[in-house]
Parts: C-alpha cells; sequence; structure tokens
C-alpha cells in the first residue's frame, strides 16, 4: 500500500500534469506546487524546487513532440530559454531569503494575472475563426482542388504552366513569412524569458504561465506555436535553477521523479492533442486552469484549506 501511495498515485497524478503540459505549453509547476505543498505537505521552498525539478523532463518530453508537430518556433524558443537560464538562479536566490507565505502569495498573483489575459482574449474572439484546425484543412482542400484544376490546364498551355509556378512561389513566400522570425521578435522573446526565468527561479514554475500570454500579445504567435515554443523555453531556463536547488538541498528527489514518471508520457500525449483542439479553447482551459492553481494556493496559505 505504501508503494502504491507513494509512487502509483504521482504517477497517475503526473500523466494528467503532463497532458496540460504538452497542450498549454507550461511546465506544469502550477499544479505542481499546489500537489506538492498540499498532498505532500512540503514546505513552500521545497515544493517550488521539487517542482522545478519534476519541469524539466517534463517539458522536454513536450518540447521534442512540438518539434516533430512542427507546433513550435525552435528559434524564438531558444531565445527566450537563454534570456530565462540568466535569471532563473536570481529567483531562486530571492526564494530562499523570502518569507515562505510570500513565495506562494506572488505565485498566486502572478498566474491570476495570465489567467485574466488569456481568459479576456478567448472571450473576445469569435468561435468560427478560433477554429485554427478546421479552417486550415478547408484552405488545404480548396487548394489542392485548385491546383489539379490549373494542372489539368497547364496540361493544355504553356500559360497555365507559368501561372501555376508563379502561384506555387507566392504560396512559398506566404509560408515562409508566416513563421520568419525577425532580430526585433527574437529580442523581445529573450526579454520575455529574462521575466519567466526570475518567476521560474522564484516560484518553482516553468514559467510558460508569463510566457504564452506575452507571446501571444507582444510578438504575435498563434497558441498552439506559442504552447510548443514555451516548453522549448521552459526546457532551457528551468535548468540553472535547478542545479541551485540541489546544491541547496530543497529537492524532494523521491516526489519529483514519481511525478515525472507520469508526467513524460503525459507531455507526449498532450503535444498531440493540440493539433486537434480549437485555439478559442485552448484559451479557455489555459486560463480556467491557471484560476484554479491561483485560488488553491491562496487557499491554502490563509487556511481556508484546513
Amino acid at each position: 500500500m505504501e508503494l502504491f501511495v507513494q509512487w502509483v498515485v504521482p504517477a497517475l497524478v503526473g500523466v494528467g500534469i503532463g497532458v496540460l503540459s504538452g497542450l498549454l505549453g507550461v511546465g506544469g509547476g502550477t499544479i505542481m506546487v499546489p500537489v506538492f505543498r498540499l498532498v505532500f505537505d512540503m514546505s513552500p521552498i521545497m515544493s517550488t524546487a521539487t517542482s522545478l525539478f519534476t519541469i524539466v523532463p517534463t517539458s522536454i518530453s513536450g518540447a521534442v513532440s512540438h518539434v516533430r508537430n512542427k507546433t513550435c518556433l525552435p528559434a524564438l524558443g531558444v531565445a527566450a530559454g537563454l534570456g530565462g537560464a540568466l535569471t532563473s538562479p536570481l529567483g531562486v536566490q530571492l526564494a530562499s531569503i523570502s518569507p515562505a507565505w510570500l513565495i506562494m502569495v506572488v505565485a498566486a498573483l502572478v498566474i491570476i494575472w495570465s489567467a485574466i489575459n488569456i481568459l479576456s482574449k478567448a472571450i473576445k474572439a469569435k468561435p468560427v475563426a478560433a477554429s485554427g484546425a478546421a479552417p486550415a484543412q478547408a484552405d488545404a482542400v480548396e487548394s489542392a482542388d485548385a491546383n489539379a484544376a490549373t494542372g489539368v490546364a497547364g496540361a493544355a498551355g504553356a500559360a497555365t504552366g507559368v501561372a501555376d509556378a508563379a502561384g506555387a512561389a507566392v504560396a512559398a513566400d506566404a509560408a515562409g513569412a508566416s513563421t520568419a522570425l525577425s532580430r526585433k521578435q527574437l529580442l523581445l522573446g529573450a526579454c520575455i524569458g529574462l521575466a519567466a526565468g526570475l518567476a521560474s527561479g522564484y516560484v518553482g514554475v516553468g514559467g510558460g504561465f508569463l510566457m504564452v500570454p506575452l507571446f501571444l500579445s507582444v510578438i504575435g504567435v498563434d497558441m498552439r506555436k506559442a504552447s510548443g515554443t514555451s516548453l522549448i523555453a521552459v526546457m532551457i531556463l528551468a535548468i540553472p535553477g535547478v542545479i541551485q536547488q540541489a546544491f541547496l538541498g530543497n529537492i524532494n528527489y523521491v516526489a519529483g521523479i514519481a511525478i515525472a514518471l507520469g508526467s513524460i508520457p503525459g507531455a507526449l500525449l498532450g503535444a498531440k492533442l493540440i493539433t486537434r483542439v480549437p485555439e478559442r479553447t485552448l484559451r479557455f482551459i489555459f486560463g480556467g486552469f491557471l484560476l484554479v492553481a491561483a485560488v488553491i494556493l491562496v487557499c491554502n496559505e490563509f487556511g481556508i484549506l484546513g
């Protein structure tokens, strides 16, 4: 029974955390911190340290899947990750000298801000326009039909062949423009990473709750690619903080590994599901789960949960 409670239950919880991580582009810390605090009865500093430790394998798993599925912008993720890696140790240092209650309250406030930002955009979005997968598929079908018709006409005359070539070039240029990033965007990504890294080290989360909404609003990335890109950044920026927490002796390795056993395959599943869920729905799920996590943290720190 003790083995079941110590390993099986955390692994099952980890699966759920991993799915949300892969689907929403977060490391899962916004769920893991409350879980370690409430379920495992850890101190605030150990909760954040163990969460940060578990985030690394979880985010790596999800990021690999996003890269394979081409639902991310690797260059932006690396830029944000390197920026966050610079400030993550500073966040850990601040957490080590802060009152326990302040760490949880700051985490809750940042999470609530992110939730409001995401939900407001979801409410303003139109349901028809938000379903990214269906319109894209429809456009692809229409394009295929048009190309087929053009191909038939092209066989009858050279003029149509030239038109086909020009159309293909325009389509290629449009596709390249949609994924190309300017130096300014990469610099903004690094600046976003600086803020996310500080928050990551301080409150024990991956920083996705900051990066995803900022990728959406500041850089103009769509929700699916924002999620995948965030995981690439999380995988990089969390490492320095984990190393520092390990030296400070704040990590509960047994609990972290138990959660990771479930979160790693869960993140792979979540990354695959992202192509099937409408963007507006993703925003509502993301904002809703952030609000729940923030409420749990606040209630726990003020003794409302007992």
